[in-house]
């Protein structure tokens, strides 16, 4: 909840510059850890998330298989030096929380009857933290499914509006996040428009949730485009030193 005394926006804009409507800056690298089946490096603002995927692979201990799709893990866990105070290691109620919606957020589109038997496990990390941490990690997941050639009905984008001193904005930063006086992450496929992920903490009127929805729904397409664009120069630039 908001506490007095501390103003959020000074002369029509926030205290990091940006307009109601403006995304963070955003980075978006495909195929960083070799190891993985498929990857990705993702950086919204002062966020830096690392997505993994392995499988899928035959699924261990057997008796937890399903016969007619294959079982999405889905773990977040965010990095002792990711926060200011230093996090105590290991994973605790956020984090299982963070990791159970997650998981939700981008089962919709998994085709995992095409794996039976098998597990596809999903591994986030978040190496910094500036608030929107579960949103930036469903983007990082959703490239890193993709990388690793899991086949899939379309991406998924994710982004959290809020309110600050009273204004619906786009994208919180830690300081809105902390002080503000509503959060609301959510995650959907774009070319759909389905909402696959909707939460929210703190109050919006009618008409506030309306104008969030709608500024959420206009920023998943543009995240969508970067994750797709980074795909396509991940693949191009295979395909191209393939015939060098």
């Amino acid at each position: 909840m908001k506490e007095e005394g501390i103003e959020l926006i000074k002369d029509g804009k926030r205290l990091d510059g940006r307009g109601f409507e403006e995304l963070r800056p955003m980075k978006i690298e495909v195929g960083v850890l070799k190891r993985a089946d498929g990857s990705c490096y993702f950086e919204i603002g002062n966020n830096k998330a690392l997505a993994a995927v392995y499988g899928p692979r035959e699924m261990h201990p057997r008796h937890l298989q399903n016969a007619k799709t294959a079982v999405v893990t889905y773990r977040y866990n965010m990095a002792p030096f990711s926060v200011d105070d230093r996090k105590r290691p290991g994973p605790d109620r956020r984090s299982v929380e963070i990791s159970k919606v997650s998981r939700d957020a981008l089962d919709p589109v998994i085709l995992t009857e095409y794996y039976p038997k098998t597990a596809i496990d999903i591994y986030v990390e978040l190496l910094q933290s500036d608030a929107g941490t579960r949103t930036a990690g469903i983007n990082a997941a959703s490239v890193a499914l993709a990388d690793a050639g899991i086949p899939m009905r379309d991406i998924v984008s994710s982004v959290a509006v809020g309110k600050i001193d009273g204004e619906v904005v786009l994208d919180l930063n830690a300081a809105e996040d902390n002080h503000g006086e509503a959060d609301m992450p959510m995650a959907m496929v774009t070319r759909t428009g389905t909402i696959t992920m909707l939460q929210m903490d703190g109050r919006l009127t009618k008409d506030e949730f309306e104008r969030g929805l709608k500024l959420a729904t206009n920023a998943c397409r543009e995240i969508y485009e970067l994750q797709r664009t980074a795909l396509i120069e991940k693949y191009s630039e295979s395909v191209g030193g393939g015939e060098e």
